[in-house]
């Protein structure tokens, strides 16, 4: 046996001849690993202090800069450990920024609950919690965690594919990850409220449909493949000790109703939170992270759709992104006289995060330094006293947008298409619904933004890089985390339950492969604004 001593003091004990990153899995230990292990993304870096290495492959000479090699620095999902190691984990970061809170109409709660309840939100990026009175309604306690099925993949997608390589394990893997989680959540809540765990009677679960199969341990590979047929899409009730989550023995476990395989019980949460189905008007819903989902209500009457729009909006696929932690990049200002930074925690800048890639993006836009394709301006083309000439870094042929030269975090070309690519499903999927539905833009009412990455956004930035159209600036309204705050309107009253589970029912799910002329709409909607 070998071993692995961590610069956090902790040692892992492995046999030889296994990937790096996952022996660290294996042990616990957070891996940022957004393209499952294929080594493209570059996220899970190790510094290798001391131990025996395989000479650098190729794929990490594309990835890694000179200097990090030059450091020790190597990709864990690309080497395989033999003997002893010391290393440093350059992947994981702390103090992630969770949102946690969000809009909650008023309603009417059930009288005849006593003791405590828990409400979950389990989204693709993070997982939130609270530990509700259900006599009074008070929310006690909150806590939050990065979903812990990152280390298998950022997105759904990778995740149902970790499902697929590992046939024999990969749900009851995933499973075990998000309960596991949630039982860490409820000891951590239960012990910082001195709250008995036996007296909670109910756990709500808000999540989308991949996240909401993973925890019952249902197979989630037909969500990946065509038709994309969930196993279920009603409201799941069952006890929370069936699964594996162990409050007290009789707990009860409920599980908000899906619409379809892409719009799940957290945006049928969220569009009952907001009240959608009573509202008059044409009000659009979006939900902005990972996937994009769009929510369009005509008078209550609701069409949705939902577009991949990839890790990239929450700093994944970004060459020096990182999440929202001490030390991201979260908003960014170029002046004439230089670039001003806000960093999470005041800290020296790490890398970037997703709001961060977006203000850069609406900045270099906004001074021509890219222009509407996304495309770079010739450095050449500047003159030498001009403010931006300085910024722009010349890569052997590629150019590069410098943010910070201590240390060096750049934007590449490839970080813009990751963002065009982005935007433009969430902008195209935005403009197809309004088509199917024959709704002008102009007569839209409010936009509604909801979720954690969509409220740390500007209307500068959402407008600003295209991801929405200016003509909605004036009608934009952020909403916060109204999938959790669904959640506690099911837990205090069994009419939202079965109010959601018809919502779920009614909300007509369309999809945009079979929109008239989508191929074009998507095309328009990947360029950037003219400014």
């Amino acid at each position: 046996m070998s071993f692995i001593k961590i610069s956090d003091g902790s040692i892992i004990e492995y046999s030889d001849g296994k990937r790096l990153m996952d022996v660290l899995l294996e042990n616990g230990v957070f891996v940022e690993n957004p393209c499952n292990g294929n080594g493209t993304c570059g996220k899970c870096k190790v510094k290798i202090i001391s131990g025996n290495t395989d000479e650098i492959t190729d794929a990490e000479k594309s990835i890694l800069k000179k200097e990090e090699i030059e450091k020790g620095i190597r990709l864990s999902c690309l080497l395989n450990a033999y003997g002893d190691y010391e290393i440093e984990n350059n992947s994981g970061h702390k103090n992630y920024k969770v949102l946690s809170s969000g809009y909650i109409p008023e309603f009417e709660i059930d009288s005849d609950k006593d003791g405590y309840g828990i409400i979950v939100d389990i989204g693709t990026t993070t997982v939130a919690m609270g530990i509700i009175n259900l006599a009074n309604g008070n929310e006690i306690g909150k806590m939050t965690k990065i979903n812990p099925q990152r280390k298998y993949g950022s997105d759904v997608l990778t995740r149902i594919t970790y499902e697929y390589e590992n046939p024999d394990n990969g749900v009851e893997i995933m499973q075990k990850s998000i309960v596991e989680c949630i039982n860490e959540l409820i000891d951590e809540i239960c012990s910082n409220t001195d709250m008995e765990k036996e007296k909670i009677k109910e756990i709500l679960i808000s999540a989308n449909c991949t996240m909401t199969h993973m925890l019952l341990g249902e197979d989630a590979k037909s969500l990946g493949k065509y038709p994309y047929e969930p196993v279920f899409k009603n409201a799941i009730r069952k006890k929370a000790s069936a699964i594996g989550i162990m409050p007290g023995y009789n707990t009860d476990l409920y599980c908000i109703a899906q619409v379809s395989a892409f719009i799940g019980g957290d945006i049928v949460s969220g569009v009952y939170a907001c009240e959608l189905e009573k509202r008059k008007g044409n009000i659009l819903f979006i939900d902005i992270g990972t996937n994009g989902e769009i929510v369009l209500s005509i008078d209550g009457k609701m069409a949705c759709c939902s577009c991949a729009a990839g890790p990239a909006l929450e700093g994944m696929n970004i060459s020096c992104g990182m999440s929202a932690a001490d030390g991201a990049i979260e908003d960014i200002k170029i002046t004439e006289e230089g670039i001003k930074l806000k960093v999470i925690g005041d800290k020296k800048p790490l890398g970037i995060c997703g709001s961060g890639i977006l203000s850069a993006i609406e900045q270099m836009i906004k001074h021509g330094i890219i222009d509407k394709r996304g495309t770079f301006i010739k450095k050449e083309s500047i003159a030498e006293d001009d403010y931006r000439y300085s910024m722009i870094k010349l890569n052997g042929n590629k150019r590069e947008f410098i943010i910070s030269k201590d240390p060096e975090i750049t934007i590449t070309q490839s970080d813009v298409r990751q963002v065009q690519l982005a935007k433009g499903a969430i902008l195209s999927g935005f403009k197809a619904l309004l088509k199917e539905e024959n709704i002008d833009m102009k007569e839209l009412d409010k936009v509604l933004i909801a979720g954690q990455f969509g409220s740390h956004l500007t209307v500068e930035s959402l407008t600003g890089t295209g991801i929405l159209p200016f003509e909605v600036s004036d009608k934009i309204e952020y909403i916060g985390n109204t999938s959790k705050s669904g959640a506690y309107m099911a837990l205090m009253s069994e009419k939202a339950k079965d109010d959601m589970e018809k919502l779920g029912k009614e909300m007509n799910y369309v999809e945009l492969a079979v929109v008239d002329g989508y191929d074009k709409i998507f095309r328009d909607s990947m360029k950037f604004p003219v400014v």
